[in-house]
């Protein structure tokens, strides 16, 4: 139980441009009275980012956000530097919704914090990342062994931390630590629907669902590179988390 005046904090990870699942979560984060929105990074890089980055804006000043490896992507193409190291089909993604951002949107993303830090009831003060507090690109999952995973968060003062990046929801006990992986609001694996977390003196995962074919209209009619196979694999289906942890492997690099 919550005691009163214990401010609630929802935390919304990886929306990956897809406003309609931002929209759903938004609205079920209101209904469950929450004071704050933390936005955790990879925002926009997605099919709607237009529209998601309008959303985001407006919540101001009752939200905060930090940016993800996704967001810096974006911004590299953005202002023009290469990322010819990543994947063809990466890249088109990429520079396709930094075209669809004004210099203000750009400016937005540079600036995010890599890291924040909230007083949130018997929780104290959460730390929350994007991947890791050292690294916004870093990878570990529930089979990471502990000595790979306690040098990332070495020097973490906050007893709770909130992360995202693998889009694989996790409640770990490491040492003196709760780490907690938010999952994805656009891209979430194991649920069709939203992904999110309600913090308040306890952290309580969410499932939000939406209008998947309202969604789908949407992201089909906008012009993202690979709408078709975002709507199968992400709004139509959900990867499982089996499938997942096996192609998250820390030693091949990073994840969206």
């Amino acid at each position: 139980m919550t005691r009163p005046g214990t401010p609630r904090i929802a935390a919304l990870y990886d929306i990956h441009g897809n406003a309609p699942a931002l929209e759903a979560a938004l609205h079920a984060a209101q209904s469950s009275r929450a004071d704050v929105v933390v936005l955790g990074g990879d925002l926009v890089l997605g099919p709607l980012p237009r529209e998601t980055i309008d959303r985001l804006q407006a919540l101001a000043p009752r939200a905060r956000a930090i940016r993800g490896n996704c967001d810096r992507l974006v911004v590299d193409a953005y202002d023009g530097r290469s990322i010819e190291h990543l994947p063809a089909a990466v890249r088109d993604t990429i520079a396709w919704t930094a075209a669809q951002l004004t210099r203000a949107d750009r400016d937005f993303l540079a600036d995010l914090p890599t890291t924040l830090a909230l007083e949130c009831g018997a929780l104290g003060e959460v730390l929350f990342c994007h991947a890791t507090p050292r690294s916004d690109e870093e990878l570990f999952t529930a089979r990471t062994p502990d000595d790979l995973v306690r040098p990332m968060f070495a020097g973490v003062i906050q007893s709770t931390v909130v992360c995202g990046h693998t889009h694989l929801p996790l409640d770990r006990r490491l040492d003196g630590w709760r780490i907690i992986n938010a999952g994805s609001v656009g891209m979430a694996v194991g649920a069709l629907g939203a992904q999110w977390l309600l913090l308040a003196d306890d952290v309580t995962p969410m499932v939000t669902p939406y209008d998947r074919r309202d969604a789908a209209r949407r992201i089909e009619a906008s012009g993202y590179p690979g709408a078709g196979a975002f709507v199968e694999r992400h709004v139509h289906s959900s990867s499982t988390p089996e499938a997942v942890l096996a192609l998250l492997d820390p030693s091949r690099g990073s994840a969206g």
